[in-house]
């Protein structure tokens, strides 16, 4: 039965949405449900022929969407702070990653009988952990700072480096399969470099003199990189990987090219082409696999897993100062992903053009490494983290920025109510004053820099902004609603007589929820506290419930927080009215004759 492209490319689109969204609501890495929904509508159902599809554009449609991916990936690796990352991920992504190379690909080469040339390359495409895998996994895993840390820079580093590796070792698989000298081989990769360092010079020139308009860069900037990537191609055959590559490197380290827009935008389209095409790479997939393959496969996941892995770890971390417990989960931990099922898919349609021996167990060999390390590693990871007393507490804790009598009463009467509570300003009397009262401090803006590096999360899962500063405290929810998610961040109005107007009001996207309710501000909190109101923590029974507060400390007792028995902790705002229950323990403001 044959079905309109459209209908199927539609239906494409929506399946790699749900596949995106159930991930999401599972906690789990999006490429396992790709995958599966590749492997369900290709060779189970038969529903999706990307060869019948797309024809003669299916090799330019694949190569143009990984040299985006790769380009993406690149643009996010920084050299200014390689010197920081410590020993330990420099190990990961230096002479770990070659060992995880080589013994990839005598593991390839001895189970598969693979030549030596493919082992390697499958060893440069496997040896790599990408960070759209790894940040999803550390959401539920929740280890310890150094441990997220670690896995999280060595994500981040080692997957452009890792790409880097493939299209090195794949032009010179090809130049011998072409029968080209050594002169030809440079000469792809001199082209490649060249024409990938121009091209970011030139784009960085435009950008920085604001040659184009901001409404237009990040069309400026696709449109610049396939440009790169198909006039390299033209002048030395698969160097465009190669280029794209470097031109991301080279952009992301200019000085004064603002490219966080423009990674964003590419992080937004990399997940739309991730999904699309994972589930048509899936769909190519022979099934069953041909021969034994698929035992084969198995074989190489088990070694890389249980000896690989743990392996290149060790000698990576010695002299590292991380515990054997930490140790332990950072080798257990290794994902494979975009980089690895990606390119092994662009590369295994050239080699198998080429008729290259091996070229077809390429992405077979690929796709099982990725389904059994992603799945595997998501069921184990959590239980093996809390038995080895390396992982954090749920995030219960709050954030709260703002140090004066207001953000300090409120994070006492938290820190009372057994959750961690941090309180962060650059107010050095308050956070004075808040450190002699035993409450944990951050000096300095949640919302820098320095506090993306200094500022220890671990466990905290809300914002509540309570400064006096209005637009600091909206720029603070703005920054931590990527953190903690939009509905866990609140701010304290500041309202000040002139700015009750429209034209002087922010706008509502902008807003995260009013604590409290529509009348608290932080002049009005602060005055309530100056004149004797206290905050007062109770634990609601059946006979003493939420009315009978109300009736014993006043009708003007406003209610701040509810802690419900299994300790989830509940905000009042003024667009979620609490209704606190028998086993609660609430935490009101009232009024100075009713706190004594």
């Amino acid at each position: 039965m044959s079905i309109e492209p459209g209908l199927v490319l539609t239906g494409m689109l929506v399946i790699g949405f749900l596949c995106q969204w159930l991930a999401w609501r599972a906690k789990l890495p999006a490429i396992v449900f790709l995958l599966l929904a590749g492997l369900l509508l290709g060779p189970v159902l038969g529903l999706l022929r990307p060869d019948a599809l797309l024809g003669d554009l299916l090799f330019p449609v694949v190569s143009l969407a990984v040299a985006l991916i790769l380009f993406e990936g690149s643009l996010a690796l920084r050299f200014h702070e390689l010197p920081g990352i410590g020993g330990v991920v420099r190990g990961l992504v230096s002479y770990g990653a070659l060992l995880a190379l080589l013994l990839l690909a005598v593991a390839a080469h001895l189970v598969t009988g693979l030549a030596w040339p493919i082992a390697l390359l499958f060893g440069a495409l496997t040896c790599v952990t990408g960070p759209t895998v790894i940040a999803p996994m550390l959401r539920t895993l929740r280890p310890n700072a150094r441990i997220a840390n670690a896995l999280r820079w060595e994500g981040i580093v080692i997957d452009p480096l890792g790409a880097l590796f493939a299209v090195l070792i794949y032009e010179v698989v090809v130049s011998r399969e072409e029968g080209h000298a050594l002169s030809v081989f440079l000469g792809t990769v001199f082209c490649g470099a060249v024409v990938g360092a121009l091209a970011a010079w030139s784009l960085g020139q435009l950008l920085r003199r604001q040659l184009i308009p901001e409404y237009l860069q990040n069309f400026g900037v696709l449109a610049t990189v396939l440009l790169a990537f198909t006039l390299s191609n033209r002048m030395a055959h698969d160097s465009g990987l190669l280029t794209v590559t470097i031109m991301g490197i080279a952009l992301g380290n200019m000085r004064d090219v603002h490219v966080d827009d423009i990674l964003d935008f590419k992080e937004h389209l990399t997940t739309l082409l991730v999904s699309m095409l994972f589930i048509l790479l899936a769909a190519r997939l022979p099934w069953p696999l041909p021969g034994d393959l698929l035992w084969k496969g198995a074989v190489i996941f088990l070694i890389a897993q249980f000896a690989i892995r743990p392996l290149s770890v060790l000698v990576a971390s010695l002299g590292g100062g991380l515990s054997w417990r930490e140790r332990a989960l950072i080798g257990w931990v290794a994902p494979r992903g975009i980089v690895a099922a990606s390119v092994s898919a662009l590369f295994a349609l050239r080699l198998q053009a080429l008729g290259v021996p091996g070229a077809q167990a390429l992405v077979p060999l690929v796709f099982i490494l990725i389904i059994g390390t992603v799945v595997l590693q998501s069921a184990t990871a959590r239980p093996l983290a809390l038995w080895l007393k390396v992982a954090e507490p749920e995030p219960r804790g709050v954030l709260i920025f703002g140090a004066d009598a207001v953000a300090r009463g409120v994070g006492r009467a938290l820190h009372e109510a057994d959750f961690r509570v941090v309180l962060a300003d650059d107010d050095h009397d308050g956070i004075r004053r808040a450190r002699m009262e035993g409450l944990s401090t951050f000096f300095g803006n949640p919302a820098s820099t320095h506090a993306e590096r200094n500022l220890d999360l671990a466990g905290i899962g809300r914002l509540l902004a309570m400064s006096v500063h209005r637009e600091r405290n909206t720029l603070a929810c703005l920054h931590y609603r990527q953190e903690f998610g939009r509905h866990k961040v609140y701010r304290l109005r500041v309202l000040a007589p002139e700015e009750n107007t429209d034209r002087m009001a922010l706008a509502d996207k902008l807003l995260a929820p009013p604590l409290f309710d529509e009348a608290m501000t932080h002049a009005r909190f602060a005055d309530l506290l100056a004149r004797g109101w206290r905050i007062k923590t109770t634990r609601l029974s059946a006979t003493f419930d939420w009315p009978h507060f109300i009736e014993e400390y006043g009708p003007d007792s406003m209610l701040l927080f509810g802690v419900e028995e299994k300790g989830v902790l509940r905000v009042a705002s003024a667009k979620r009215e609490l209704e606190p229950k028998a086993g609660w323990t609430v935490i009101a403001l009232v009024p100075p004759e009713a706190a004594l």
